[in-house]
Formats: C-alpha cells, structure tokens, sequence
C-alpha cells in the first residue's frame, strides 16, 4: 500500500493513510518528508503503535539524538514523577518552536499519545512559512535583517510572571541567542522565526520591540495558518519544527496526560 494525504486545512496539515508494515520499512519516508516539509504536520490515525515501532519510525525519517529520553522516547507529563521537569514542561502551553536556542534547532519530532486529559490538552500549530509568504513586501522587505535575542528565561515568565531571584539567577545563567526574525532556508524558502524565547529585537526600544513581536506572533496565529489537533488513542503526528510554532492547549494538571516524543535531530543551521 503507497500512502494517500488527505490536506485537514488549506494551509496547514494532513493526514497520511498508509499501514504499519509500510510506515515501519521506510519505503514512503522521503515523500512523507517531502509532504511534511510543506504542510507543517502530518498525522496518522488508527495505528496501535508501541514505543519500539515509533522509535523505528523516526529512524526512517531522521536520526534521533542521543540525549532523547530512554531508548529515543521521552516522557511529556506535568506530573514530576514521571517528569522531574513538569514545572519547566507548562511553557509548552505558549506559542513555541523546539531547540531555537541550539545551533541545529530540531528538525521535528513525532508525539502520541499514551493517556489523554478527559477535558483540554489538544495540540495547535501555525504555519509559519505561509504566515511569512503572506505579508506585504514592504514588511518583508523591512524585517529582512532584523534579529531577535532569544532567551529561555524569558519563556518563562509566561509559566512564572513573578520568579524569584534565585529562579531568575538560575535562568539566566542559560545562554541567551541573537536569531533572524526571518530564517532564510537551505531550500531558499523563508519562515518567521517567533514563540516564547523571543525576548527583545535588537535595536529596538522595549516598547517596539514587544509591539513588533506580539504582531507577528498575532499574525502568525491566525487561523487560516493554524491547525488544531484533537488527540485520539493511536494517533501519531509529526511535525516539522523548522517551519511551526505549537502549544498544548490547557488542560488539568491532575489528569495524568502523557505523551511520548522523539525528536528528529537538527539537519539545519540556525545562525
């Protein structure tokens, strides 16, 4: 069986049907890539998947670092024992891209889910290679060299508004980044390179910078460039983190929602 897609969105994301033996030989995985590297995500439904079969997968679509959890799948869970970085995991409930701070931010990663919320937790993601086509050239034009410092610490005012010192010591003692606000690809395509990192525009006064950084990620986020997935048990998607910004939406904290992730490591650059 070759695969079929099926666009969810004008924009954004689709759904491949194709079965197990096929996904796990690898056969489809440059055309899956190829499809992924345009519509941002895709998502396999119906497929009672183990660990061992997700790992496999992702290995057909990339190389899996070697930090990644146990054995490539890493636990997403807000409770702490099963997740010592729970408290650190809430960001991802902000508009965000993995490992902008790392020279090769990931390439994607694949997530399913092993036990859902009974209210909340669905999952959005934007477009942000569209999100950049669609703006007028006189702002293209005029964002084109502008760089934007990137922090973890400022991701995570959104979790904690008031640290304290000691939480604030600790943060910045993490490496800030000075990043484009428009990622020029290999391919020759450009993306908006926005989320929760995004501390301030360098040169740019406090109040300009946040007023140019909240209308792009506004923009960004509009629907036409959003795809909002509702987890089913046997769901698998994957996304192309080079070209999206993602975040859960909310959920219990007590629910016991846990998703397994492997990431797809960084192919690309990011200077």
């Amino acid at each position: 069986m070759t695969l079929e897609a099926i666009n969810l969105t004008p924009r954004i994301g689709s759904e491949i049907k194709i079965d197990l033996d096929t996904l796990l030989a690898g056969t489809e995985a440059k055309a899956i890539r190829e499809i992924l590297s345009y519509r941002g995500v895709v998502i396999f439904r119906n497929l009672p998947l183990t660990d061992e079969h997700q790992v496999a997968i992702a290995k057909t679509l990339g190389v899996i670092p070697e930090n990644e959890g146990v054995g490539g799948i890493y636990k997403i869970s807000l409770d702490k024992s099963v997740n010592a970085r729970a408290d650190y995991l809430k960001g991802s409930m902000m508009w965000h891209s993995d490992g902008s701070l790392q020279r090769y931010p990931n390439l994607g990663a694949l997530l399913r889910p092993i036990k859902l919320s009974p209210t909340g937790g669905d999952t959005e993601f934007c477009n942000t290679y569209a999100a950049y086509d669609d703006l007028p050239e006189e702002e293209k034009a005029s964002y084109e060299n502008l760089r934007v410092v990137h922090s973890a610490e400022h991701s995570q005012y959104y979790v904690t508004p008031e640290m304290s010192y000691e939480e604030v010591k600790m943060w910045q003692q993490m490496p800030t980044k000075s990043l484009p606000l428009v990622w020029t690809h290999q391919t020759g395509r450009k993306s908006l390179l926005l989320g929760a990192t995004a501390d301030y525009v360098e040169g740019y006064t406090v109040e300009k910078s946040r007023a140019l950084l909240a209308k792009l990620r506004d923009w960004a986020t509009q629907p036409q460039y959003v795809y909002h997935h509702q987890w089913q048990l046997n769901d698998l998607l994957i996304w192309d983190n080079t070209g999206t910004m993602h975040r859960a939406l909310p959920y219990d904290l007590d629910s016991g929602r846990l998703m397994h992730r492997t990431i797809l490591e960084g192919e690309e650059p990011l200077n």
